[in-house]
């Protein structure tokens, strides 16, 4: 039986000077498991803000040009919030192999936030594997994952009303 030629989904991926060392393993081990990996940033260990680097992967994930990403910094706290704020974006901060395959079966995260404090290289590896692999399981969960973009249709609508012409 020939083998078939599996396209593997593009993935974007991004971290602060805090999670470069990880995002760089992350990317790498990515890439030799055959995904299209484009790297948003940061390319150094200098210090940056993350949210800069989070908002524009997060950014390619609410618009579809990517259907899931990646981010990394010290504790992942920070990268969710500001994930999080986008539509269509729901960031999953995820410390173990549980929380990973969950927020994926249940929620259908598409964006995985790893903390470089809490999850090291073996473990981060094994949860991106994890995430990636995890089908969302629909049913009940679909009903809410649909609750949760009326409730970004409803925010955006009321900000869109409520907000000064000068801003």
């Amino acid at each position: 039986m020939p083998k078939q030629n599996i396209q593997k989904e593009r993935i974007i991926i991004a971290s602060d000077h805090g999670g470069f060392r990880l995002k760089e393993k992350i990317r790498n081990f990515l890439e030799k498991k055959g995904y299209q990996v484009k790297d948003a940033g940061c390319f150094n260990q200098e210090s940056c803000d993350y949210p800069a680097y989070a908002y524009a992967a997060a950014k390619e994930v609410s618009l579809g040009n990517f259907s899931k990403g990646i981010l990394i910094c010290k504790s992942g706290i920070g990268n969710s919030i500001v994930a999080n704020k986008l539509p269509r974006v729901r960031a999953a901060l995820c410390y173990n192999l549980k929380a990973a395959k969950l927020s994926r079966k249940h929620n259908d995260a598409n964006v995985l936030v790893l903390g470089d404090l809490f999850v090291k290289e073996t473990m981060a590896k094994r949860i991106v594997s994890l995430w990636l692999k995890t089908e969302f399981e629909g049913g009940r969960h679909l009903r809410r994952v649909e609750q949760i973009r009326d409730i970004e249709d409803k925010t955006n609508e009321l900000f869109k009303k409520d907000r000064p012409a000068n801003i």
